[in-house]
């Protein structure tokens, strides 16, 4: 009864501000990896922004799994006129462990390719090449009015990424090893309907050792992450609410208020390579939990030219060996958990190694910084070291997430940080989709179990999760009795929250309103919205 008194206190002056704050707007979200570390922010085409993961919801594509991995983050639709083409020096990853150990078993490459049309016009007796990316209007794969085209091929590795066996992942019409990406939305004018025009650059493909074929697709979409950058970087500076008070931490408590931000993403694109695949060809033998995560790497000698040539991307000549530079699994991670000295080692980092950083894991600042931020002391919870967030992050959750290898015996598990997908839980299609993922899902009696962080999808307000999971939701869920496995010192005594826990939010609903109406998602792959057109 002490604690339960105590924790009301602590508590009073938050839920006394409760009421003063329906008139609040424009509450803060966080990036889920856009610009999160140092030596990221000066090579932006390797910036992985957001890695998805789940089993595929569009109607008739059971057994299949969707991997989306989003790079080149904050793309302005009017960035003309080079717009937003990947690097050709560099190597886009996706990695899938199946065993459990950390390691990857399965590696699928992106390498790109931008070529040079030359278009040139009559001017005066001479022909003078043009400036722009294109000449006239859009609308067919290898259009003549491109003036830069960008391919790609992707090759399907088979154990370590650097050693394994490679082989090509081909077109299913046509056996061909190369793929085009279409251009980005310059504008209306250029490409009169953009939705149709991107469609044709998704390819079926013959995936190397699976028995089914997949689907790929590599080109600019509407970003699909809430967020508002400013404010929450800002010490979450709630809009109206008087600094360091109670009343941000009220705002962040009312229910109410879970819409009432402004997406900072609601006008940017990205850039997004998504894979679907036959999850049978993803697993390994009866576990049907998977692990991945992507990677970009540049080569690590560069040499800029004094005196680039005439041509396309002239002005430098790499070469060495690849060399690691962006990393993302679980959203979030290396924006708010690993902390500043950490987060280039962490982007050059591999799972297997990433006891390295459990200290982060086990004792989060993030917590003691929300109470800072929003002068409200003792609400972060007390069970320390944080096997919770252990359970979540490094090992899968039993009997959801975890791979049979933390079980085995002996147990072989490796506690890694990566995105996990039981591929064995049916899908929930989206309209019945939970915002709140499994969480979500398990308060509402087990309706939705296919959501972060079993997996991520687009719908997954995975700010709110994470809010909720680092401020004690999961042992308030947990009970007394070690209900989903977190440990018996998981339990509601050590929330100073309570129940309040599950109301917090960040402001901007990913699921909500707003965030539709701005772009809606597609019912099926690759899922993403249609990016938002340079001019109209």
């Amino acid at each position: 009864m002490r604690a339960a008194t105590a924790r009301t206190v602590r508590l009073l002056p938050v839920l006394a501000a409760v009421g003063a704050l329906y008139g609040l707007a424009g509450l803060p979200a966080q990036a889920s990896s856009h610009r999160e570390a140092p030596a990221i922010t000066a090579t932006p085409k390797v910036d992985g922004t957001d890695f998805y993961m789940f089993n595929s919801y569009e109607p008739g594509r059971s057994g299949y799994v969707t991997l989306i991995a989003n790079y080149l983050p904050l793309q302005d639709a009017y960035g003309g006129p080079n717009y937003f083409k990947l690097d050709p020096n560099a190597l886009y990853e996706i990695h899938i462990d199946n065993n459990g150990d950390g390691k990857e078993d399965i590696t699928f490459q992106f390498r790109f390719k931008n070529t040079l049309r030359g278009t040139a016009l009559p001017i005066n007796g001479s022909t003078v090449p043009i400036p722009l990316t294109q000449s006239g209007q859009v609308s067919a794969d290898n259009d003549p009015n491109l003036n830069v085209t960008e391919s790609y091929t992707v090759t399907m590795v088979r154990g370590d990424r650097r050693t394994g066996g490679a082989a090509a992942v081909t077109n299913v019409s046509g056996g061909g090893a190369t793929f085009t990406k279409p251009s980005d939305n310059i504008g209306t004018k250029t490409i009169p309907n953009y939705a149709a025009y991107a469609s044709q650059f998704i390819y079926n493909v013959t995936l190397p050792g699976c028995s089914a074929p997949g689907k790929v697709f590599v080109g600019q979409r509407k970003d699909p992450f809430a967020v508002n950058l400013g404010v929450i970087f800002d010490l979450v500076n709630v809009p109206g609410a008087a600094d360091f008070t109670p009343a941000e931490a009220a705002f962040l408590l009312d229910p109410t208020m879970k819409d009432a931000g402004t997406d900072s993403l609601m006008d940017k694109n990205v850039t997004t390579l998504a894979l679907e695949v036959p999850a049978s060809c993803l697993t390994a033998g009866t576990d049907p939990v998977i692990g991945a995560w992507t990677t970009a790497s540049l080569r690590q000698g560069q040499l800029l030219s004094a005196a680039p040539k005439t041509g396309y991307q002239t002005s430098t000549l790499a070469g060495g060996a690849w060399t690691q530079v962006s990393r993302l699994g679980m959203p979030l991670v290396n924006e708010v958990v690993i902390g500043l000295p950490d987060k280039d080692k962490f982007n050059n980092s591999k799972p297997k190694d990433d006891a390295q950083f459990a200290t982060y894991v086990t004792n989060p600042t993030l917590p003691k910084l929300i109470e800072i931020a929003l002068s409200t002391p003792g609400i972060s919870p007390t069970n320390f070291p944080r096997n919770d967030l252990v359970t979540t992050f490094l090992t899968g959750i039993p009997g959801v997430n975890q791979p049979k290898a933390f079980t085995a015996s002996p147990a072989t598990g490796v506690a890694s940080e990566m995105l996990r997908l039981n591929t064995a839980i049916a899908a929930t299609p989206y309209a019945s989709q939970n915002r709140l993922g499994l969480l979500g899902g398990l308060l509402a009696g087990g309706t939705d179990l296919a959501g972060y962080p079993n997996g991520r999808r687009p719908n997954d307000d995975v700010v709110d999760i994470s809010l909720v999971a680092v401020m004690g939701g999961l042992c308030e869920a947990n009970g007394a009795g070690n209900t989903y496995g977190f440990g018996t010192a998981c339990n509601p005594n050590v929330v100073p929250l309570g129940a309040l826990v599950y109301n917090l939010h960040d402001g901007v609903d990913q699921a909500g309103p707003k965030v539709k109406g701005n772009a809606s998602l597609l019912s099926g792959f690759p899922y993403l919205a249609t990016p938002l057109p340079g001019a109209q």
